[in-house]
């Protein structure tokens, strides 16, 4: 578990280097606003969440019942509870929202980019 990272994986790491390559500049991990998103700009108030597939539970009621322990499927179901509170939150403080899982990366890393250009330039 100590070599689980939270911030700066090789996913994060990634997507930080394109954004940067195409000149868009953010602030990452921003600590001032719940749920420290990954990525923010502060000014327009956007935010956007990297979501790791196993973390983040993407399709866990399906797969949930692989898991060794209760003890994994608690906490990967406070995690949702805990991304769904933090997006509520964020929105009713006025901050748009975008939610990037690594599968999409994985599967179409241009295209994940380009959408998080769009998201953050406003242009949707």
């Amino acid at each position: 578990m100590s070599r689980i990272r939270s911030e700066r994986t090789g996913y994060e790491k990634k997507i930080f280097r394109e954004l940067r390559k195409q000149g868009v500049y953010f602030r990452t991990h921003y600590r001032r606003v719940i749920g420290k998103p990954d990525i923010a700009l502060p000014q327009k108030h956007k935010a956007v969440f990297l979501h790791s597939d196993f973390w983040h539970g993407w399709r866990l009621p399906i797969w949930e019942h692989i898991l060794p322990s209760d003890i994994w499927k608690n906490k990967l179901q406070k995690n949702r509870i805990r991304d769904r509170k933090v997006r509520t939150e964020l929105r009713r403080q006025g901050w748009d929202v975008m939610i990037l899982w690594e599968h999409s990366f994985r599967k179409d890393p241009i295209g994940s980019v380009s959408r998080i250009v769009r998201f953050l330039k406003g242009v949707q």
